[in-house]
């Protein structure tokens, strides 16, 4: 690398690293931007309870007296006496300490103290400290193409954000149709920003978009053939649209990410043998784009089925340890999730052959028209 080419890494690094910096330091500074108080632990002090009234619940219970000091509005640097009560599992409640930056609304005052209530903690800090995390690593790893993957999910986050507000503030408007919209949109952005307008990009968007709305009809029917026996929509019951479309709806967005994964890594796969090997024949990349699908096959199906049922954990845990039967629990948690992680492993078995059969498509008009 040229001396030019050591001084633009180098100043690109500066600007991040400057950026990290002053981003950090206004994040740990920005007080007066929220309307509600804020106030900072000084001292804690603790008293432990335990809970005796159950003889089967072993959780403690704690009670702690806390002194905070406003950091913004018209009572700023005042003293605050605020109460707080938390258990030892920490499921519903904190555990404060001195440094610690709280939520709190102010109820009395008078010349020496303000009392209150805690809101909850400040944790914009936290936040911002793993986005960076975050950034850096998929800059670090991605280089230029992760540059873009970061850009294309900005703005699907922005898009995906604009369609459900106009949802929310629309009784007519489709669900599973803004959400067939967004799938078409985010794989041709999430796809074009990656890899570029080529060939490779096209048939991964094709398989894609057959794939994932292949899996969705599949999905739909065998939903209509069996009545929806078996799917529990308990946890959709404060919605005020119908569950079965805002279902639909998730399993469209939630499957879409797996099976782009799988047609560009197929696709792209298939594309470098042929690029290294002109003469390797089309049933030859047939098997290999096979071996390359069992491959990716299993760990993919894996990567869903966790990441649906890993949410219900927590649950799951509180069903059975009040005595509810493990088919009951299951069924009463797992049944949607079950379901998405199986019309998402569905639509990734389809886009492999899917993908296959495109890129050979494509390899061979190229290979004619040489």
């Amino acid at each position: 690398m040229n001396n030019n080419g050591k001084k633009k890494r180098f100043l690109l690094y500066g600007v991040v690293l400057l950026c990290i910096v002053a981003s950090m330091l206004f994040i740990q500074n920005n007080y007066n931007l929220y309307d509600q108080p804020i106030a900072e632990v000084v001292t804690v002090t603790l008293k432990e309870i335990k809970n005796v009234d159950d003889a089967t619940n072993k959780d403690e219970l704690f009670y702690q007296t806390l002194v905070g000091k406003i950091k913004n509005g018209t009572q700023k640097d005042q003293l605050i006496s605020l109460e707080n009560n938390y258990s030892s599992s920490g499921a519903f409640d904190h555990h404060y300490e001195v440094g610690d930056e709280l939520f709190v609304s102010i109820q009395s005052s008078d010349n020496v103290q303000l009392t209150g209530t805690i809101d909850g903690p400040k944790r914009d800090k936290y936040v911002l400290a793993a986005a960076w995390l975050f950034i850096l690593t998929v800059l670090l790893v991605g280089k230029k193409n992760g540059l873009f993957s970061l850009i294309s999910l900005t703005i699907n986050i922005l898009v995906l954000y604009l369609a459900l507000n106009s949802y929310i503030n629309s009784e007519r408007a489709s669900l599973l149709l803004i959400s067939s919209g967004l799938a078409v949109f985010f794989t041709v952005t999430s796809l074009l920003l990656v890899n570029g307008k080529n060939e490779k990009t096209l048939i991964a968007v094709l398989a894609t978009l057959i794939g994932t709305f292949s899996a969705l009809l599949i999905a739909y029917i065998a939903m209509w053939l069996t009545a929806e026996q078996g799917l529990r929509y308990e946890e959709m019951a404060f919605i005020t649209r119908s569950p079965q479309k805002v279902f639909l709806a998730s399993i469209l967005i939630g499957s879409l990410g797996a099976v782009m994964d799988i047609a560009i890594t197929i696709t792209s796969s298939l594309y470098e043998l042929y690029d290294k090997n002109n003469a390797i024949s089309l049933k030859d990349l047939k098997v290999s784009g096979n071996e390359i699908g069992k491959d990716i096959m299993g760990t993919m199906t894996n990567v869903l089925f966790f990441a649906y049922v890993s949410g219900g954990i927590p649950m799951i845990l509180l069903y059975l340890k009040n005595g509810s039967t493990w088919g009951y629990t299951l069924s009463m948690n797992l049944s949607l999730e079950l379901t998405r992680a199986l019309v998402g492993s569905i639509g990734i078995v389809l886009t492999i052959p899917i993908s296959i059969h495109t890129a050979l498509y494509f390899i061979h008009k190229r290979s004619i028209t040489k």
